[in-house]
């Protein structure tokens, strides 16, 4: 799949060459005529594309002029400078485009975010207003311009009241940002509302605003007479959110009297503006725009340096886009920011190593930082079980799964998770009477958690028993998770189980759509095919099976066998 999509990207790249040597044949654009500018061009398209800004950067930094007839250059170029934190020759370049009339929403926005950042308070106006001009009504820029307007003009605002008519600007499909913004305001005036107001953000059940908790926690904490609330907010927030790494260190930090290395003050507009700039940051990366989440994400840094967690949004958007290396780099950082965010790092960089092709040295790794660690926390101890497990370290996460049950108690939220961690252990250690009797504790305690439903159900078939209580298990499943490819699977396998043929291939048909290049699912398809007489397609899947990387040798034989000699009923 990965090899498919790449290679779909390189077409892509190679349209757009072609387009550019059209447009050069096409357009008069003298300076841009020659082929080792029209190389370097494509060869900067394709590396900041693929989040190379390095490489991107030293392909275009010498296509003088090109700005004037290309607009994609332009900001291709100042994407590159600032991921690459040149904020100095970003300015100048914008300068150079605002001179020649060809400035942009990028240029004017590095421009404003330079000026706010050195207290210019008329130069960002101007090129905030240059910002509103440039920008679509309803689009991610007319936020980002509406929002700096706002915030760049709170200053002249005699209260919250006021200033919330600011906020009037703001696209109304970004309600919630607007919200946000709302608590911020109310934070900068220190109202009486503040917390009233951060408190309505954070009821809101459709959408996790947890983040901002620690916004509101921050701020109580700045006021003498407000700890003992803030510590209490902190508490019940970890609570609903046990595994928050923001909150999470701020709790750390203030047990340990140390200060956090999440430095924020409402009271600051350029803070509030690198939070809004960080938010649209994290829409772009849920969107996979990474590049242009880079560019927002390091104008947040570049405003309030001394706010850590921008860098595990960063760290994060280079793991997603497989550029390990300099994920690692980040996460390296992100190490020295707290015992939590250590963790977090420690946890990402084996994935990392997993990525690699490297398990057993991510397996030494992580237990090498887990062991370093005093005092491990409950969910750090679950963190580390579950790693072990899923990388087939079955007797050391029994372990550590035992040695949570011993610390918590059936009213622990963890407590399901950790009988259904230890009880696959178990199964796949081939200890099943302990292995069933984890996850019937497992689903005594969470009686709609699908995926343990689904793995109880599907083991019992596999073993020839409970049929007709897993086929019923299943169904439950199946309407607490209905779009579930595996529990559809185990829906069909348990039909096929009872003989009951037609009404398996219909299951395991939905199934094998939802995961086309699963072994077992498309085996269990063949299976039921060959059941209902349709046995050329059968072969054909099995065949199909054949050839999936991911067919296990003992499957491939099964199949070899079902060639050669059918499948008996």
């Amino acid at each position: 799949m990965k090899n498919l999509k790449v290679q779909f990207k390189y077409l892509i790249y190679l349209l757009l060459l072609l387009n550019i040597v059209n447009f050069a044949h096409t357009k008069d654009i003298d300076k841009f005529l020659n082929e080792n500018d029209i190389t370097n061009y494509f060869s900067g398209i394709v590396a900041i594309n693929e989040n190379q800004y390095q490489d991107s950067y030293y392909y275009l930094k010498d296509l003088n002029n090109l700005e004037q007839s290309h607009y994609n250059y332009s900001q291709y170029f100042q994407y590159s400078l600032i991921t690459l934190k040149k904020f100095r020759e970003a300015v100048n370049y914008s300068k150079k485009l605002e001179e020649n009339k060809i400035d942009n929403f990028e240029s004017n926005l590095i421009s404003a975010v330079y000026y706010l950042k050195n207290q210019d308070q008329a130069k960002s106006t101007y090129y905030i207003e240059q910002l509103i001009d440039k920008s679509q009504p309803g689009t991610i820029q007319n936020l980002v311009s509406s929002s700096l307007n706002s915030w760049v003009n709170i200053k002249n605002q005699p209260n919250p009241e006021s200033s919330l008519k600011l906020l009037d600007s703001i696209p109304r499909n970004f309600e919630n940002l607007k919200k946000i913004q709302k608590a911020f305001v109310y934070c900068y005036f220190d109202s009486n509302k503040t917390g009233n107001v951060f408190r309505e953000l954070f009821a809101n059940p459709n959408i996790d605003f947890s983040r901002y908790i620690f916004f509101y926690v921050n701020y109580l904490l700045n006021k003498e007479d407000a700890k003992e609330e803030a510590q209490n907010i902190l508490q019940d927030s970890l609570k609903q959110y046990p595994k928050n790494l923001i909150l999470n260190q701020l709790n750390v930090d203030i047990e340990q009297n140390r200060k956090t290395n999440n430095q924020f003050d409402c009271s600051e507009p350029n803070q509030v503006i690198a939070e809004m700039l960080y938010v649209v940051a994290n829409a772009l990366a849920a969107q996979s725009n990474y590049v242009a989440s880079n560019f927002y994400l390091n104008l947040a840094n570049y405003l309030n340096p001394n706010f850590q967690s921008y860098t595990t949004l960063y760290a994060e958007n280079f793991y997603n886009i497989e550029e390990f290396d300099k994920a690692k780099e980040l996460y390296m950082e992100i190490q020295k920011q707290g015992s939590v965010y250590s963790w977090h790092a420690n946890k990402q960089i084996a994935f990392i190593l997993i990525k690699q092709g490297n398990k057993q040295e991510a397996v030494e790794y992580l237990k090498d930082k887990y062991q370093k660690i005093k005092s491990p926390s409950l969910y750090e101890i679950f963190d580390f079980a579950e790693f072990l497990k899923n990388n087939e370290n079955y007797d050391d996460s029994i372990k550590y799964y035992s040695q949570l049950l011993s610390l918590i108690d059936k009213k622990h939220d963890l407590y399901a998770q950790v009988l259904d961690g230890r009880g696959i252990a178990y199964e796949r250690t081939n200890q099943w009477d302990k292995a069933e009797v984890d996850l019937l504790g497992s689903l005594e305690s969470s009686p709609n958690d699908a995926y343990v439903i689904n793995y109880l159900a599907y083991s019992w078939i596999e073993k020839g028993k409970n049929i007709e209580k897993a086929l019923t298990m299943l169904r439950k499943a199946n309407e607490l998770r209905p779009n579930d490819g595996y529990i559809i699977d185990s829906l069909g396998w348990a039909l096929f189980k009872l003989k009951r043929f037609k009404e398996a291939k219909n299951y395991l048909e939905l199934a094998v759509q939802y995961m086309a290049s699963d072994p077992v699912v498309n085996d269990h398809y063949a299976d039921s095919l060959w059941m209902n007489n349709q046995s050329l397609q059968a072969r054909y899947y099995w065949n199909y099976v054949l050839k999936l990387e991911k067919t296990e040798d003992k499957l491939k034989e099964e199949i070899k066998q079902k060639l050669l000699f059918g499948l008996k009923s």
